[in-house]
């Protein structure tokens, strides 16, 4: 294997958006970003439990795991749905809103009919998102570590917009837009998502380990 950086994720969606952002660097233009750049599972390591109570948190304990195990620089993400009216919930449950192995489109059914009585004005959000990278050490211990925080803030649609995207991207209408962030192309997505904010924030920072 001749990964460079290990993504500490299953979801193939944020593999794609994450070797997407990458690579739009000049500096990475000539690198084989499906080589270089893999998932953790490609490097061998399983599901890391999320047990932190916050974002930051379980994005730290997930990129300190997978550059443990792999020896490999780490990036790692912890993200959800951020909704005002149920006082920033789902947050870090977003992925298991609906019970722990739920689907995206249970999680989805079930806030949508949480939020069936509450108008408009009221179903403001906020897509959140906190990455880390993680720097392994020579004696296991990190070398060195960052974070960033990246927001995407909208509001709630009553019922599901194209097809495009994953998680609770069919039910966010972003500020300033008609559509869905399903309905956006990955491009456009990245420019305004809050995982893109969150990773081109640490960019610099991921470029060095990749050149």
């Amino acid at each position: 294997m001749s990964a460079r950086i290990v993504l500490a994720t299953g979801n193939s969606g944020k593999l794609r958006e994450f070797r997407a952002l990458l690579a739009d660097s000049d500096q990475l233009r000539n690198l084989d970003l499906d080589s270089a750049v893999v998932d953790a599972a490609t490097a061998g390591v399983g599901e890391i439990p999320e047990t932190g109570v916050t974002f930051t948190e379980n994005s730290l304990l997930k990129a300190r795991a997978v550059a443990e195990m792999t020896g490999l620089p780490a990036v790692a993400d912890d993200s959800g749905l951020s909704v005002d009216v149920l006082g920033g919930a789902p947050g870090i449950f977003s992925a298991r809103w609906a019970g722990a192995r739920s689907s995206d489109e249970n999680n989805r059914r079930l806030l949508l009919e949480q939020l069936c009585d509450i108008p408009a004005e009221h179903r403001t959000a906020a897509f959140v998102c906190v990455a880390s990278l993680v720097i392994p050490g020579h004696d296991g211990a990190p070398a060195a570590e960052f974070t960033a925080e990246g927001r995407l803030e909208g509001t709630l649609l009553t019922e599901e917009h194209g097809s495009g995207g994953f998680g609770y991207d069919p039910i966010l209408q972003p500020v300033g837009d008609s559509r869905s962030c399903a309905e956006l192309s990955m491009a456009e997505k990245n420019a305004i998502s809050h995982r893109g904010k969150a990773f081109r924030a640490l960019a610099h920072r991921i470029v060095e380990v990749l050149v």
